[in-house]
């Protein structure tokens, strides 16, 4: 097993520069004085003493979530039920908004790292970048071999703990309901490609559609960001390529909302002329006009879920604990058989 001295003599500093390093110090040091030591932890698999991790765990009080958009209600429901078991463990929640940028997610996981939380969740999708995830993982391995504890909501491929929504069941669970009122023209505003929970969505979707001896073709899939105004991008980009279309999947409610709006602009009625679908069950899926066909996540609980696998104490045989979340088909009005 490798030691302190053996990565401080690979990385080519002194042992307690490798030690500042590993334990995140305040004191300042080189990137590239950084990343030797950290590759050198890497390489040799080092893994600090348990007496001492356990000491340094005591003072470890906050605990560090990374979020895609703490303004989006996706990620302000989750946040909600994370503080709660937070709050219930007297622990500091520490929010890091990403803004989508997947640079933004590596800057804090290393800032975590260096202010020593006690845990890392990571609450946005997944990415299908093997180059940023393969980097990714790799700081994260270091903070969990230096004491940390990691949680993660949705499919990625990193170390840790998870707790998985059923997107694909969703998917699912959407086109077969809309198939089932009679459409067969559907559309979907999509997400950005390059997460995992647009393709999991568009998976479930794509399913249905065979399911029930239909196509979703690609010309009728218009892809754009995870908010309002890209609903109503997205949604004006198929009325006008795909004006046969009966019936939008949004793939997420936030989308959703936007495309009522830009059907409202248009004068397009829902469900009477079109009908639309949303995707999480936001509170506000049940304000809007007309109220909002969707799937139902427990967000709230999601996070909640999260926050107790990364405050668990260690469990050696098992590092890797995954909990499923179930999706809900909620029926409103915004849903109806085609026009004749």
């Amino acid at each position: 097993m490798a030691t302190l001295a053996d990565v401080a003599r690979r990385a080519g500093v002194s042992p307690a520069t490798a030690s500042r390093i590993i334990n995140g110090s305040a004191k300042p040091v080189t990137d590239a004085l950084r990343e030797r030591v950290l590759a050198a932890v890497e390489e040799l698999q080092y893994v600090p003493n348990a007496h001492a991790q356990l000491l340094a765990r005591n003072h470890r009080s906050a605990v560090g979530v990374i979020v895609h958009d703490v303004s989006d209600p996706y990620f302000a429901e989750i946040t909600r039920g994370l503080q709660r078991i937070a709050t219930e463990h007297g622990r500091l929640v520490i929010i890091c908004n990403t803004y989508r940028d997947p640079d933004k997610e590596l800057e804090y996981v290393e800032l975590l790292r260096a202010h020593q939380a006690a845990a890392i969740i990571l609450a946005g999708s997944g990415h299908h970048n093997e180059t940023f995830t393969n980097t990714l993982d790799a700081k994260l391995r270091v903070y969990q071999a230096t004491g940390g504890h990691i949680a993660v909501i949705g499919r990625h491929e990193h170390t840790g703990h998870a707790v998985i929504p059923a997107n694909e069941t969703g998917g699912y669970l959407i086109g077969t309901e809309l198939y089932a009122l009679g459409h067969t023209h559907l559309g979907v505003i999509a997400g950005p490609k390059h997460l995992t929970t647009t393709t999991d969505r568009l998976t479930g979707l794509r399913h249905a559609a065979r399911d029930h001896g239909h196509k979703l073709p690609t010309r009728n899939i218009a892809y754009a960001n995870f908010d309002r105004d890209g609903g109503a991008t997205a949604t004006a980009h198929l009325l006008d390529t795909q004006p046969h279309l009966t019936a939008i999947a949004a793939l997420n409610d936030t989308m959703a909302i936007g495309a009522l709006a830009l059907l409202r602009t248009r004068g397009i009625k829902v469900p009477q002329h079109i009908s639309i679908t949303g995707f999480d069950d936001m509170p506000i899926a049940r304000d809007v006009t007309p109220t909002l066909t969707t799937v139902r996540l427990p967000l709230a609980d999601m996070g909640a879920r999260a926050m107790t696998l990364a405050l668990q104490a260690p469990d050696p045989t098992n590092h890797h604990q995954v909990e499923h979340v179930p999706a809900e088909l909620i029926r409103r009005e915004s849903t109806a058989p085609p026009p004749a």
